[in-house]
């Protein structure tokens, strides 16, 4: 027995490197998961595969939003579980950001997980009359209370994610519907590793070895995360256990954010 036994959930970016891993961990609790992305690219295990259902989402395209929810309609009825886990991002200061990047950074990070949210509330409602509570993940990000260099973009579409899941957790907890964000730090992706090889990484001619372990070494863990420990989270938070939690912004970064960086010198 999981302890998402009976529940439908829907993950975008569901087969990205995060979002890949809470498909396959929700799946094997038993939920019924839609992993929506662009494409179907990225493989899941064979028994996940067989249980997860691909949805084509372009989470910025309002028609694609209310197609994907209305298949969820017509399938189950109701929607328990919405992880917003779909993401881009940009390594530039704002003067070397185009109007073009700066758009497209919010209209994934931010009017995504809007359009998204918006379209699922009525099925998250439905899930929640039967008296357990319905469970809207956002992703935010530490890059959300404090700054990388040359991730300007990213770090104002964070904000904003942190503040609309406040303001969404005080509007619809009332009908049964809890909203949380997940706010990670250095977690072991595609996109960090692009980070390793881009300007924002301020290789100053390392290796990406090299830099791999500088970022592990700046952790107090000495570590940086893996999506399986985002994925450990999800579940909790997307479960009856987490009945009481909402409106939180839940940092996993391996107690990165938690020290004075002075200190290390």
């Amino acid at each position: 027995m999981g302890i998402q036994d009976g529940k439908v959930a829907l993950v975008t970016g569901g087969r990205g490197g995060i979002g890949r891993a809470i498909v396959d961990r929700l799946s094997r609790e038993g939920a019924i998961v839609y992993a929506a992305d662009l494409s179907e690219g990225g493989s899941l295990p064979e028994a996940v595969e067989a249980a997860s259902r691909f949805v084509r989402l372009d989470v910025t395209s309002e028609p694609e939003a209310t197609a994907a929810m209305e298949q969820v309609r017509e399938e189950h009825g109701k929607l328990d579980i919405l992880v917003n886990a779909a993401g881009i991002e940009i390594e530039k200061t704002i003067e070397e950001t185009s109007l073009e990047e700066w758009n497209q950074s919010f209209a994934v990070n931010v009017t995504g997980t809007f359009l998204t949210s918006k379209h699922a509330l009525p099925l998250m409602r439905a899930a929640a009359k039967g008296g357990s509570s319905a469970s809207l993940i956002n992703f935010g990000s530490y890059d959300g209370f404090i700054a990388d260099p040359g991730l300007a973009a990213y770090c104002a579409t964070k904000g904003a994610v942190h503040a609309l899941t406040r303001a969404m957790a005080c509007d619809h907890g009332p009908e049964g519907i809890r909203v949380n964000a997940i706010c990670p730090g250095y977690i072991d992706t595609p996109m960090l590793q692009s980070f390793f090889t881009g300007d924002g990484s301020g290789g100053g001619g390392k290796t990406i070895g090299q830099l791999q372990q500088a970022v592990r070494d700046v952790h107090p863990m000495r570590t940086y995360g893996t999506p399986e420990d985002i994925a450990n989270l999800v579940n909790w938070l997307a479960s009856d256990e987490a009945r009481y939690a909402s409106g939180q912004l839940w940092v996993l970064d391996g107690g990165l954010s938690a020290q004075v960086q002075q200190m290390r010198l």
